[in-house]
């Protein structure tokens, strides 16, 4: 995810924070240090990074869940609104599914189970309100929160942890895809109802969330109806193979000319051992040029790290790589590791959309 910064690695997946949740620590700093002085500024932040530690600890029962049943969790980012595990996949298998869903909010229940009963802290639904109130308490404050995130998590709005659930539940009668759509609905509507509640009482965390949920679940839905419609399809089936290719000291004055003489929107990058060194895409060449000049190597704006599958590796993996907008492209490779084309998101639907018949 753009604007996130790794802080560390834990359980196997890189823990990130997003340049914004680092504004959101700010604001409550300021707004408590200048209605309470910097005791309150501490005490309030400090509050704050203890609720998003169990955030964290959510997410990543979400994670260890999820390994059990061989899927990776390459990071995990703390975002304003609540943490981002992002799964490799999720288990189509729905009792799987719901595991994995309700590990995370069973994170909450023992957290708050453990302060309440060892450590005796009270829960007061009222300290949600005033999280600012020092007469509820730190831990009965923290304790409140936890069952808090529980039970909103369970919420079935798709794809939150009770739409999850509910996704699972429908799919065993309908299908995965028509129990997605339907799951993402729900989401939608209920995402509407916190807009409505978050508009009219001020709460703009409340909109924020209902923005996310809106945007998750299409793009959830869409997402689940390419890689059902792609079940079967190897990369060779859909991988681009007519490309003119760069290396990496040719200059972006190269690039720029290539771009003008071909329709490409993305051009690989070669070493001499014919091995992917990078991609280039067409807006890296345009602000590379404008950053560095038109004599800038090609290596110094080229996207690193390209992904690489071989020629019958499924589509599902190819969206895998693709699925969270790190990479422009994944590379496909014989088998000796020489580079023999490229598969963009893109060209994934238009295959689909020329090659593949719609069914539901």
């Amino acid at each position: 995810m753009t604007w996130s910064f790794p802080i560390g690695r834990l359980f196997g997946s890189e823990l990130r924070v997003h340049a914004t949740f680092l504004l959101l620590l700010a604001w409550i700093a300021t707004s408590a240090w200048v209605a309470g002085g910097p005791e309150a500024a501490l005490v309030n932040t400090g509050l704050v990074v203890a609720i998003f530690a169990c955030v964290v600890a959510h997410e990543f029962g979400h994670a260890l869940m999820a390994r059990r049943f061989g899927i990776v969790t390459p990071d995990i980012t703390l975002l304003p609104i609540g943490g981002m595990a992002r799964l490799e996949r999720m288990p189509e298998d729905p009792g799987q599914e719901v595991l994995v869903a309700l590990a995370g909010p069973a994170v909450n229940v023992v957290i708050w189970l453990v302060l309440t009963l060892a450590l005796g802290a009270t829960t007061r639904l009222d300290a949600l309100v005033a999280l600012d109130d020092p007469a509820a308490g730190f831990l009965g404050r923290v304790a409140s929160i936890n069952l808090f995130l529980a039970a909103f998590n369970l919420i079935p709005a798709f794809p939150m942890d009770g739409g999850r659930v509910l996704r699972a539940l429908l799919s065993i009668r309908l299908g995965r895809v028509r129990a997605t759509r339907s799951a993402a609905t729900a989401g939608q509507v209920v995402s509407f109802l916190f807009a409505f509640v978050g508009l009219t009482s001020g709460n703009l965390i409340l909109v924020l969330i209902a923005i996310f949920i809106f945007m998750a679940a299409a793009a959830e839905t869409s997402d689940v109806a390419l890689r059902d419609r792609a079940r079967g399809a190897f990369a060779r089936d859909v991988m681009i193979t007519t490309f003119e290719t760069l290396a990496p000291d040719d200059t972006l004055d190269t690039a720029a000319n290539a771009v003008v003489r071909t329709t490409q929107a993305e051009f690989p990058v070669k070493d001499p051992q014919g091995h992917v060194a990078g991609l280039l895409t067409r807006q890296a060449i345009i602000a590379g040029i404008e950053r560095d000049g038109r004599m800038t190597p090609v290596a110094r704006a080229m996207t690193t790290g390209i992904p690489e599958v071989g020629l019958r590796d499924p589509v599902d993996a190819v969206l895998g790589h693709l699925g969270d907008g790190a990479v422009p492209a994944v590379a496909v490779v014989d088998g000796n590791g020489a580079f023999i084309g490229y598969v963009t998101r893109e060209n994934i639907g238009e295959w689909m959309a020329l090659s593949v018949p719609a069914r539901d």
